[in-house]
């Protein structure tokens, strides 16, 4: 913080669903638990069958696991500040904490987005052009677009973290949130927010909706493509997948432009708290299933893994 920030607040205090009965919130959190549990085994199961089975190295499984990983670590950002408020009741986190966790937020979802689009064209390149895919999809670019997409990520989000540490906070230190968005914060500073608002909405809005553009125009020529198949069955396999990848991405992207990408200031605290539940709970919890372990090629890697781990675990005797 700058010389003329002078915080009088050190510390914020994380409401979470303070309003709901105690019965209520302990269910909540137990639910939640599971969620997070099955979330983060899911993709590390994910990562583990991509490094170990060499049916699985392939770019389209390279990208879902740099996916894997980065949901792992979205999710946990702010899924495990809510089950600490549900379960202890402990509501407290400094400052810098709050800052921190805000900055990782718009950093991991920013990658996240700019990922999304990568996948997008490795599919179009995989059904459009497949003569073509080896040659283009080779590894050293895969590994370039991984690269830039989490540049890009973090490197945006660090004008998000300027923006906020032009902020002095001075009156109430209570955050109507589970974790540290942005509106909140802006709704408790005492500095004149109105033009950090304008900014922040074009930043977020610029990259949800530039990277959502990217990927319906990659779907449009994937469905393009779909249609001209000759067999039915094919068609009929292809339409199922890009539907469920949809149906995510619906998620994630509606979530969003509900959240951010419209002027802040008119969206209440009580939708963001809700509507962030999808973006930060659900849509992570749902990828490894849409994008991974429907898979037969992927169901196949974890039945011989697991009959792997059972021989190493019990041999015979």
């Amino acid at each position: 913080m700058g010389a003329g920030n002078e915080t009088v607040i050190a510390e914020f205090i994380l409401e979470g669903f303070s309003g709901l009965d105690q019965r209520l919130q302990l269910f909540l959190s137990l639910l939640l638990l599971l969620i997070y549990l099955t979330t983060v085994m899911g993709n590390t199961v994910i990562i583990f069958l991509v490094c170990v089975d060499h049916r699985l190295q392939t770019p389209m499984y390279f990208f879902i696991s740099n996916l894997a990983f980065l949901e792992i670590w979205f999710t946990s950002s702010t899924t495990i500040t809510l089950l600490v408020i549900l379960s202890s009741g402990r509501r407290t986190i400094s400052l810098s904490s709050c800052f921190a966790q805000s900055y990782f937020y718009f950093a991991l979802g920013f990658t996240e987005f700019s990922l999304l689009v990568v996948m997008s064209f490795d599919r179009y390149i995989a059904i459009c052009q497949p003569l073509h895919y080896a040659a283009i999809m080779k590894q050293q670019l895969c590994t370039h677009l991984v690269v830039a997409a989490w540049v890009i990520g973090f490197t945006l989000s660090s004008y998000h973290l300027v923006l906020l540490s032009k902020l002095t906070f001075c009156g109430p230190n209570k955050i109507y949130h589970y974790f540290c968005d942005n509106s909140p914060l802006f709704k408790l500073s005492c500095s004149d927010t109105s033009l950090l608002w304008k900014a922040d909405s074009i930043l977020i809005s610029f990259v949800v909706l530039s990277s959502l553009c990217l990927i319906l125009l990659s779907y449009m020529c994937i469905f393009h493509c779909i249609l001209h198949m000759p067999a039915a069955s094919g068609r009929k396999k292809a339409f199922v997948t890009c539907s469920s990848h949809l149906t995510a991405l619906a998620i994630a992207y509606g979530s969003c432009i509900v959240l951010y990408a419209r002027p802040s200031e008119g969206v209440s605290l009580e939708t963001n708290r809700i509507v962030a539940l999808l973006n930060t709970v659900l849509y992570p919890f749902l990828n490894p299933f849409i994008y991974s372990l429907r898979n037969k090629t992927v169901k196949l890697a974890l039945k011989e893994a697991i009959g792997h781990a059972k021989v190493w675990l019990f041999p015979r005797s």
